[in-house]
């Protein structure tokens, strides 16, 4: 499909440069395909679900992945340079896209250190990919590079953030779910951003079912479609997991008639990676790189709960496919006029898939 057909004008006004508070008192656009768009706020979702159905969230933990710091090359000067990790392949090893693409070469020494100068991390350039994307092997590993991170790193607030503003001791807390758990995402699923304490208990008091996958959310997130066709776009890959004990569970909530909610489009990308062609999940750990657009044949989801999403991105076309592309412009315009706040510290919807 073209691109441009996904392509739309947003206000600046209402790209969200904070998060609601409380959390759960963000506007919540309901979406039913042939039905028409109600506006509601999150802490109504439990109203919009049945007991025995199942919600599904993506625990993975942000880590402070955006690095600043200076090249270091035999007999060269230093050059300050930035790297977004997003993959993670082994326990001391990462890839990044690093900046500026152009000075940085295989055997590049590229140093970080943290604002208080106690804490340096290095790491040496194993390999230039595609992209301005870069392999780097880090001197610490495992548990010890994620406690060097921790000091050394920032919070890679999202690029149509991070123009507007600078990254400050809030955004620790705001640009992480309240399940975080598994270290690993660049990026939050910023759907669950929007559940408090309270908003949890509700649902479970009405009978909606709470299970957790992991899906470390990559940079490649963030990064526009530069292709006119869709079908000339490369995904990036993001590493996951299903467990088997929630394969099997979601399994039985489907045997019983109840339905899958996808909270975020990671959690959707994940169960659908895992899902054979008949609907059934399956235990699947790896890394994947679904990309899913209109035509795509959905098989375990039911439900998407979403924030709103990029001009001309993956994320949109996505929706687009869940319930149409026709149906998701005219959400997307209602949303504008009506002061919907955009993006990951935005306001959410709640889909409900065109055939079901």
């Amino acid at each position: 499909m073209r691109v441009d057909l996904f392509d739309f004008d947003l206000p600046d006004e209402n790209i969200a440069l904070r998060p609601a508070s409380p959390r759960d008192s963000a506007r919540l656009l309901v979406v039913r395909p042939g039905e028409g768009l109600a506006d509601h706020v999150v802490s109504e979702l439990p109203t919009f679900l049945k007991p025995g159905d199942a919600l599904v969230f993506n625990d993975t933990k942000v880590i402070p992945a955006q690095l600043e710091g200076v090249r270091h090359r035999e007999g060269g000067e230093e050059v300050p340079v930035s790297a977004t990790l997003h993959l993670r392949k082994a326990d001391n090893v990462w890839h990044a896209f690093a900046r500026p693409g152009k000075r940085i070469k295989p055997g590049d020494v590229l140093r970080f250190v943290s604002a208080d100068r106690a804490t340096t991390l290095s790491a040496t350039v194993e390999e230039k990919r595609e992209g301005g994307e870069v392999a780097l092997t880090f001197d610490a590993r495992g548990g010890a590079l994620d406690e060097a991170l921790m000091r050394v790193g920032h919070v890679p607030l999202p690029p149509y953030i991070a123009s507007k503003r600078a990254e400050d001791g809030r955004d620790r807390d705001d640009y992480q779910t309240i399940y975080a758990r598994e270290n690993g995402a660049v990026a939050a699923p910023t759907a669950g951003l929007h559940f408090t304490p309270r908003l949890l208990t509700a649902l479970e008091e009405a009978g909606i079912e709470q299970y957790f996958v992991t899906l470390h959310v990559g940079a490649g997130t963030f990064l526009p479609v530069k292709a006119e066709d869709t079908d000339d776009h490369k995904m990036h890959f993001e590493r996951g997991i299903v467990t088997t004990e929630t394969a099997e569970a979601l399994n039985a909530v489907k045997a019983r008639g109840g339905r899958i909610i996808s909270v975020g489009t990671t959690s959707l990308r994940l169960l659908e990676s895992a899902a054979a062609e008949d609907g059934t999940l399956g235990a699947w750990e790896g890394e994947t790189g679904i990309f899913i657009t209109p035509g795509y044949r959905f098989r375990a989801v039911d439900m998407l709960m979403t924030n709103f999403h990029l001009p001309k991105s993956t994320l949109f076309m996505l929706v687009s496919a869940f319930c149409g592309l026709e149906t998701m412009r005219a959400a997307y315009a209602h949303a504008i006029e009506t002061g919907y706040r955009f993006y990951s510290y935005g306001d959410s919807s709640l889909l409900f898939r065109k055939d079901v």
